[in-house]
């Protein structure tokens, strides 16, 4: 098992002591082109996680490439690329330049920009046709059959999925009773999403038995847990490392107390079913 951090909830550059508590470290999304973003406030907290809008803000293609990578390496940590974009050759001419990173993982489901974007498994056989290297697929629980899109994005040649991106959610100000962010809406995080996350893992794991990084929630080493359990074999810290930036070492301390290695030969020995991993007390 592998942990992780969500893409985008940390700057590895600035806080690499933080990012080398991971086992790995997952890029912030990088499209083609440069991208502002959308305009502030893009953060606002709510009572059980918390709400961004972002937007893809990142320097582009180019200067990712030659400025930001070549640093990162320095962190001597395996490195995952986020890969967005708003057609299947955004997302394939980035990942055809990329070498020497661990794993892309192509953002198929962010909440916070406007531009629509080609089918999942369309984007995903372009990067396969694009790359040898490991694809994980970032997929939204709020696909009404997501586990129907993990399977398309199976068979397009996803080596894996990451579950769950972000939900949409609206936050008010209390005393005007206007939207807190500017573009109103933003992409919930935090542990309100953690039921929903691991309702789709596990129906995901159970759709393609593909491996998956689990995310959504997850603060402690119970949770993480939980995650395994439900079928991910990696699994991801978001929102929790805004507030505690030792949360890595924490969860990781926590799970082995639990037992977590246990709970993960039996959530993925290929002689269990979906049964048997669901009685495991979590």
């Amino acid at each position: 098992m592998l942990l992780l951090n969500a893409s985008g909830c940390l700057d590895a550059l600035a806080a690499p002591e933080v990012a080398r508590q991971l086992d790995a470290f997952v890029t912030k999304t990088i499209t083609p082109l440069p991208r502002e973003g959308n305009a502030p406030p893009r953060i606002a907290e709510t009572a059980h996680g918390m709400l961004n809008a972002i937007g893809l803000a990142n320097p582009g293609r180019e200067r990712f490439l030659g400025e930001m990578l070549p640093r990162l390496h320095e962190l001597e940590l395996p490195l995952w690329v986020s890969v967005g974009g708003f057609c299947a050759s955004d997302y394939a001419d980035t990942c055809a330049v990329l070498e020497d990173v661990a794993a892309i993982e192509l953002n198929l489901s962010c909440p916070n920009v406007d531009e629509g974007a080609d089918s999942a498994a369309k984007i995903v056989a372009s990067c396969r046709a694009a790359t040898s290297l490991p694809i994980y697929a970032k997929l939204s629980a709020a696909h009404p059959d997501v586990a129907g899109v993990a399977r398309a994005v199976a068979d397009a040649g996803a080596d894996g999925l990451s579950l769950v991106n972000t939900l949409r959610g609206l936050a008010l100000d209390p005393q005007t009773l206007k939207p807190i962010l500017a573009r109103a809406t933003g992409g919930l995080s935090g542990p309100s999403l953690k039921p929903i996350a691991l309702a789709t893992v596990y129906a995901c794991y159970a759709a393609t038995g593909l491996p998956i990084v689990g995310m959504g929630g997850v603060t402690t080493g119970l949770d993480a847990r939980q995650f395994i359990a439900c079928g991910a074999l990696h699994v991801a810290l978001g929102t929790v490392m805004f507030s505690d930036p030792d949360a890595a070492s924490r969860v990781r301390e926590e799970l082995a107390e639990l037992g977590g290695e246990r709970v993960y030969a039996l959530a993925h020995d290929a002689e269990n079913t979906l049964d048997l991993r669901a009685k495991v007390e979590v």
